[in-house]
């Protein structure tokens, strides 16, 4: 097993996504929507698994994420899908706060669960 040497990336401040806000970052090349859920801070992949629209311009209801296009639903904290079109799940990412600074882990985590499966 090799050790990673991935660091968390500041991608953003505090100040810049308040609660129940989100914003479209790029951490390493990679995509990101980061949400502001009543002051914890997720980051989950910004294309929605359907069909490419960016879920950080979608509608944000708590811990909810409704893509603009085509009102897939995905839960914020664990990628999961909530509702049809989209059966895939997105990917989360870790993110802490230091220093009024929003920082992200840029390694994937699988996402899980179908919106007809518990």
């Amino acid at each position: 097993m090799t050790e990673t040497t991935t660091e968390f990336i500041p991608a953003a401040t505090v100040e810049e996504v308040p609660p129940g806000t989100s914003k479209v970052i790029t951490v390493e090349g990679r995509r990101l929507a980061l949400f502001n859920v009543n002051g914890t801070f997720y980051a989950i992949d910004d294309t929605c698994t359907h069909e490419e629209a960016s879920l950080g311009t979608g509608a944000v209801h708590g811990e909810v994420v409704a893509c603009p296009k085509h009102g897939s639903r995905f839960h914020i904290p664990t990628g999961r899908v909530l509702s049809l079109p989209a059966v895939v799940p997105l990917n989360t990412y870790q993110v802490k706060v230091e220093a009024g600074r929003v920082l992200v882990l840029p390694v994937p985590h699988r996402g899980r669960g179908m919106p007809h499966k518990a």
